[in-house]
């Protein structure tokens, strides 16, 4: 994003189009934990909303305070996670919780130095919960805010880059002062990335602010980096590991590696996976030969 920009953020068409248009998700209720933010926002990583919503709840039913789930074993964290994809943000989760309760008495901490002292939390998510959770003027961005800032005020299609700490500090430039309205200017912006400003197809006739976009001005030109192709899934170990780990989380008792031996043909990808599960902490080998979620090699 080009820094040297005379820019704004219209703060105001966006705030309204947000109240009337936004979708109504529980992380976003007036009422909503900061562990519930926190929580939404470890799933929402790569994950789209319709595949969350329901191991959100699940999840907040079972666990609504960090020292709920600090007294499960990790291996329930796993399974509750079910198929959402990449467990190893469950783990995070269930060792975040445990850091939670030893060093904040239970509460999420507010400060982002605090919580990107947090397992596996890093920047974004930090700065979404500071901002979200908390209310704070903290600058947000994701993938979808980085797009809508690119559009409307530098007038490209995308940036190709990462995001960096100078984009944060621009982004930070332009909130409200009023950290209130900073907050909710941050999830407006990333609302319009999401169901306005869409990557392929934006719905720039239903967009608040379309007529001061830069891009649309310039007649929409298409200079973002190539889209990346789609990794593919069927028969890549991310599978086999898939399908390992689902027999473990389906069944109460450990598991002999003979029932594991049947769900791919090919023992040494099978072989492959599953070392690389145990190696990330997802399974536990035992003495007698079986495999268990972590923490529930008794059950």
């Amino acid at each position: 994003m080009n820094s040297s920009a005379a820019a704004r953020l219209p703060v105001g068409a966006l705030l309204a189009w947000y109240d009337e248009k936004a979708r109504d998700l529980p992380w976003r209720a007036p009422d909503a934990s900061p562990w519930a933010v926190l929580v939404s926002e470890i799933m929402l990583q790569q994950t789209p909303v319709n595949r969350v919503l329901p191991v959100y709840e699940s999840w907040l039913a079972r666990w609504p305070a960090p020292a709920d789930l600090a007294a499960a074993p990790s291996g329930e964290a796993i399974r509750e996670w079910g198929r959402l994809g990449y467990p190893r943000r469950a783990l995070r989760l269930h060792e975040c919780a445990g850091v939670i309760v030893e060093r904040h008495g239970g509460e999420v901490p507010c400060t982002v130095e605090d919580l990107l002292a947090l397992p596996g939390i890093g920047t974004y998510t930090a700065h979404a919960v500071a901002a979200f959770a908390y209310r704070q003027r903290v600058p947000v961005i994701d993938t979808n805010v980085r797009r809508v800032l690119a559009r409307f005020l530098d007038g490209v299609a995308d940036s190709a880059r990462n995001v960096s700490g100078s984009d944060l500090a621009r982004l930070e430039s332009l909130l409200p002062r009023q950290p209130e309205r900073a907050a909710r200017a941050s999830v407006s912006v990333m609302e319009l990335g999401a169901l306005i400003c869409v990557a392929r197809t934006p719905r720039c006739a239903d967009c608040p602010v379309a007529a001061d976009c830069r891009w649309r001005s310039a007649g929409c030109p298409d200079n973002a980096a190539p889209a990346r192709r789609p990794q593919a899934f069927a028969g890549t170990d991310r599978q086999v590991r898939g399908l390992l780990m689902a027999v473990l989380r389906e069944s109460a008792a450990p598991v002999p590696a003979e029932r594991l031996d049947t769900v791919w043909p090919k023992p040494a990808q099978r072989a492959r996976a599953l070392d690389g599960l145990v190696a990330d902490g997802l399974v536990d080998p035992l003495p007698d030969g079986r495999f268990a979620l972590p923490g529930m090699a008794a059950k």
